[in-house]
């Protein structure tokens, strides 16, 4: 991996937080703590930097900076506590798919399907019930499975059957018996190194991250300003070091996506379980990290005057929006198991290890 510091970044990240800092947070206790989707005020700031095409290929028009750049936006979004307008869009754009979708189904990934699609003369009905980013959204991009394979299912938010909950976080959309044709088939959700669920898994790990990231940072901000036994609470070793650890294990994780973006972007043949491992480490760092950062704060967290409570609702939604991490590693480690297999037969090089967090 090339270490060398991309002089793009810096800017890039400055004018992402400068942006977000003046899209308005939901401190409020109920409700949403997110407008999300395309309709999202995330979405103005995102045009202003024409982020829409810092993935695309410059031969599309795009400014092909590559999954890197995308995986910053992310983060950044993540960080600020805001809804993530974005990865719907990217994902769309890596299909073929309309702008404007919202993704529905992706919890279910790898195992289990929330949305089954049963065949019928034609194509398929839909039936089950999804988190969804957006319930205004025209069209949603349906993750199920058919015939033994995960696929993307463009459905439009009119058709029969579809009912939506917005009165609950995350929303829900629900399927009954509704109709789709082989021609809305967008994509194949394998786990090919440069595909669209590959990509997508990164960018969710990145957001995962900057939730975390902006988690610690509020909570070694308040500990460093409350005081409590004649000194700040930051000078006290049961919460100094806790944080500290904290702040291991997101260097650790925001290795962990850089490397899976940068692998996908100028060694995809390299890519392996990396996307897999970066998402269920970026999951189990967000419960871990913002977890201990309510604690740290004790119960300020949890009210309006901090505004913490925003990242640990968001980490209860998004830790799992596209796949548990248990069997996120499950699958990582059967892929060590054949790999260890194979080299034992003498096929291939045995290739070590990389353990989990």
């Amino acid at each position: 991996m090339d270490l060398t510091p991309d002089p793009l970044v810096t800017p890039l990240r400055k004018a992402l937080r400068t942006g977000l800092a003046g899209v308005p947070a939901r401190i409020e206790l109920h409700g949403a703590p997110v407008a999300d989707g395309a309709s999202g005020p995330t979405r103005t700031v995102l045009d202003a930097l024409g982020a829409a095409g810092f993935e695309r290929p410059a031969s599309a028009g795009g400014l092909d900076l590559g999954l890197t750049a995308g995986v910053l936006v992310s983060e950044e979004l993540g960080r600020a506590a805001r809804g993530n307008s974005y990865r719907a869009d990217a994902m769309a754009a890596d299909v073929g798919g309309p702008a404007g979708a919202a993704l529905a189904g992706l919890e279910a990934l790898p195992v289990g399907s929330g949305i089954t699609a049963t065949p019928r003369a034609g194509g398929w009905e839909l039936t089950g019930a999804a988190t969804v980013d957006d319930v205004s959204a025209g069209t949603l991009l349906v993750a199920t499975r058919t015939g033994g394979e995960s696929v993307l299912v463009a459905v439009e938010r009119g058709a029969a059957g579809i009912t939506t909950e917005s009165g609950c976080w995350p929303p829900v959309v629900r399927f009954e018996a509704t109709p789709v044709t082989a021609a809305d088939v967008v994509a194949t959700l394998d786990d090919s190194p440069t595909g669209p669920l590959t990509r997508a898994r990164l960018r969710q790990a990145a957001y995962l991250l900057g939730i975390a990231d902006g988690a610690q940072r509020m909570a070694v901000g308040y500990a460093g300003f409350r005081r409590q036994f004649g000194t700040s609470l930051r000078d006290l070793p049961a919460v100094s070091f806790p944080l500290a650890r904290a702040m291991v294990a997101l260097r650790a994780t925001r290795a962990a996506v850089y490397r899976g973006a940068w692998l996908v972007d100028s060694e995809p043949d390299a890519v392996g379980t990396a996307p897999l491992m970066a998402l269920a480490m970026a999951s189990e760092t967000a419960r871990d990290v913002v977890r201990l950062s309510m604690q740290s704060c004790g119960v300020r967290a949890m009210t309006s005057e901090l505004g913490l409570h925003r990242y640990f609702r968001l980490t209860a939604a998004e830790s799992a929006r596209c796949g548990d991490p248990a069997a996120l590693w499950r699958m990582v480690g059967a892929d060590r198991i054949r790999t260890a297999q194979r080299a034992a037969a003498g096929t291939e090089l045995p290739v070590p290890a990389t353990s989990g967090p």
